[in-house]
């Protein structure tokens, strides 16, 4: 004898799958949003990136801004913070730059870790900089922590590193200095990475697609059900 499942658990299945639906149709219809939000975004920072440089604002100024500045380095105050770029691993060399009206923190480039110092060509002098104006990264990475008092930097925490140098700034923004056509030196400038990780199209149609698949199979089910029945 067959035995047949009281109404009330198909309906409570059906809403189940119904509810699951909803969710899975929600999520992807999201990462739609977020596709749109994030091509928006690409398209702004690449406006402001390869747009003609703009004197370098005091206090803030918004990411991958093309900025220029004059002034002089000091590089007895400079930091190195640890880096994996396409060159190999090493340091962003981090030095600040005293202008008229503000000192700013300058990313000059990256050095491989074998490079000994001697062999760095540091800009002297009056100097005009051009670069992207780049936001600071507080404490560190998920794994690494930056650590002032044994000089272990892993990302530009700019309150921490004036705080530890004892450098009076209030801009809150340092800046990836540009690379020159002939620069082959290091530090070597110019390795901003301006391509943001964007997968939402794939997400969105994953979720989708989970839908139609559990769609598809509430369809068979319930058909299936009928025959039965009959």
């Amino acid at each position: 004898m067959t035995q047949t499942r009281a109404p009330w658990v198909n309906i409570t299945l059906l809403g189940l799958a119904a509810l699951v639906l909803t969710v899975l149709v929600g999520l992807g219809t999201w990462q739609v949003k977020r596709l749109a939000w994030k091509q928006d975004l690409i398209a702004q920072i690449e406006a402001r990136a390869f747009a003609a440089p703009v004197p370098a604002p005091t206090g803030a100024a918004p990411a991958y801004l093309n900025v220029t500045i004059t002034g002089r380095f000091d590089h007895s105050q400079s930091l190195r913070i640890k880096a994996v770029t396409e060159i190999g691993a090493g340091f962003w060399i981090m030095a600040p730059l005293t202008a008229d009206t503000q000192t700013v923190w300058v990313n000059l480039g990256f050095v491989p870790t074998e490079l000994n110092v001697s062999n760095w060509v540091l800009p002297e002098g009056p100097h005009i900089l051009t670069g992207l104006a780049r936001l600071p990264i507080a404490n560190g990475t998920w794994l690494e922590k930056n650590d002032p008092s044994t000089g272990r930097w892993f990302s530009p925490d700019l309150e921490a590193m004036s705080a530890h140098m004892g450098i009076n700034t209030n801009t809150h923004y340092y800046i990836d200095a540009a690379r020159a056509d002939s620069d082959v030196s290091f530090p070597r400038a110019g390795l901003t990475k301006l391509t943001l990780r964007n997968t939402h199209l794939s997400y969105a149609l994953t979720w989708y697609a989970m839908a139609a698949l559990l769609l598809g199979g509430v369809v068979y089910a319930v058909a299936d059900h009928r025959r039965s029945s009959h």
